[in-house]
């Protein structure tokens, strides 16, 4: 790999590494769906600035905003909704930990769609990897009644992910870039974001303190758009599978902030989990 692919790889890890703190410190006074339109209004309109200044194709039909509205509605308001409601109940690293899964539920969730047969290493990856999410959390459901619930939240969560994932390369398919799918997919999830808030009575605000607009503007612009840039541009340097190994190292880096940010307590179980998550994403990799 090129100096500029390592320096991909630590940009990527950092942010991703970095990122559910600042989830943590935008919960509390307003809610998690005007947070997140926050987040994402300002995401869009600095990828919608790149697409016009790159002279990206931007104009589409009717069908193709279909596609753009279900990449909103999975990846940029639902995925992001259900993880910012669990992080109430649980520290930022769990998130990171369930996130990080997300290339097992991607080959599981293929398989049900399309009804194929799982190579048999993917199916023992998925396995290691679930079973290392359940030790991890053993020891929340212990001393937490919320813990399950956070964990539904988070499963649901990833399943949507992967679920705006296959929209998203079925999008590539047709030729359209993923800047501009991005853009769009974006802009319609400010808009399912806009509603569900009208709807629940939530009162667009934005809290004056530095910690909340600082982390604000951390997750809308490495978060959301620094990341997603760097991680695409790896992918197209040294394709998908070597880039997927930053799955890899960003929950362990996660739950070193969330020990040391948020006292989280380190126990065997989590211990032995976070290696079985670490070897099941590993497994994944090699597997595809």
């Amino acid at each position: 790999m090129s100096s500029r692919d390592y320096l991909l790889y630590a940009s990527i890890i950092f942010v991703w590494s970095t990122s559910w703190l600042p989830l943590k410190w935008q919960l509390g006074v307003v809610d998690p769906e005007v947070s997140i339109l926050w987040r994402f209004m300002i995401a869009a309109s600095i990828c919608m600035a790149i697409a016009i200044f790159r002279r990206t194709r931007l104009r589409f039909d009717l069908k193709t905003h279909g596609y753009f509205l279900a990449l909103g509605l999975f990846i940029f308001s639902t995925n992001f909704t259900l993880f910012y409601y669990a992080g109430q109940y649980v520290t930022s690293a769990l998130l990171a930990v369930v996130f990080s899964t997300a290339s097992m539920v991607n080959i599981l969730l293929i398989s049900v769609i399309y009804r194929t047969r799982p190579q048999f290493g993917q199916l023992i990856a998925s396995a290691t990897g679930l079973c290392g999410i359940a030790l991890i959390f053993w020891p929340e459901l212990e001393i937490s009644k919320y813990a399950l619930t956070a964990l539904a939240l988070c499963i649901v969560g990833t399943l949507s992910f992967c679920s705006g994932n296959l929209v998203s390369a079925h999008i590539q398919k047709q030729g359209i870039s993923v800047l501009s799918a991005n853009s769009w997919g974006m802009i319609y999830g400010c808009c399912i974001l806009a509603v569900v808030a009208l709807v629940r009575g939530h009162p667009f605000i934005i809290e004056p303190s530095a910690l909340y607009l600082g982390s604000l503007l951390w997750l809308s612009i490495l978060g959301s758009v620094v990341a997603f840039f760097s991680y695409l541009s790896l992918v197209g340097s040294i394709g998908a599978g070597r880039a997927g190994y930053a799955t890899v190292v960003f929950p362990v880096f996660a739950l070193l902030i969330s020990t040391f940010f948020e006292a989280y307590q380190w126990s065997w179980p989590a211990a032995v989990g976070i290696t079985l998550v670490i070897a099941g994403n590993v497994l994944m990799i090699r597997a595809r």
